[in-house]
């Protein structure tokens, strides 16, 4: 299984994200987090993802005679690159938002299925509309909205702090106009 269908998979996609941020948990940890996988996929998911290099052992302690792993996710590990990008294939892009929005809709429905979920009071937002842009508009934004989450980016767990999921989706609605086609 090459690592971008390991990345591509809802289930795994969730563990990736229950340890982002710079978190280490345990399988039990894990399992707590995500009470909707049941308990043998997730540690068959964890244990594909640690055979593949995605996640690594940050630490193991013996717990009642038994050694407890905490896992993290590999820095970069799971990145697709424009590199990377550019060789999927357009199956390989629609299997890979496919299983994206699958675990976006599933990491969803696991905040509101938890006590006290209050979308307003969490700012629980999802837009959508659309902007007229050229190329060089798109870029400019891309960046800047990388300079947005970079500069939150290195913030870690603290007291008022949660992890929040963000999401963006760009894409064109229309074809390309001729004179942007590439060579």
């Amino acid at each position: 299984m090459d690592t971008l269908e390991l990345i591509l998979h809802p289930v795994r996609m969730r563990i990736m994200w229950a340890l982002s941020g710079g978190r280490t948990r345990t399988t039990s940890e894990l399992c707590e987090s995500l009470p909707d996988v049941p308990k043998t996929t997730l540690y068959r998911h964890v244990g594909l993802l640690a055979d593949a290099g995605l996640l690594e052992v940050a630490d193991e302690q013996r717990v009642r005679g038994i050694v407890e792993r905490y896992y993290r996710l590999r820095q970069n590990a799971t990145h697709i690159d424009l590199d990377t990008a550019k060789a999927m294939s357009l199956q390989d892009h629609r299997h890979g938002f496919a299983a994206a929005m699958a675990a976006l809709l599933a990491e969803f429905n696991a905040y509101l299925d938890r006590p006290g979920a209050d979308p307003a009071a969490d700012r629980v937002g999802y837009r959508q509309g659309t902007l007229w842009l050229s190329s060089e508009e798109m870029e400019e934004i891309a960046g800047e909205l990388q300079e947005v989450f970079r500069a939150r980016a290195g913030n870690g767990p603290g007291p008022k702090r949660r992890p929040h999921v963000i999401s963006a989706i760009f894409f064109p609605t229309e074809e390309r106009a001729q004179d942007e086609a590439s060579p």
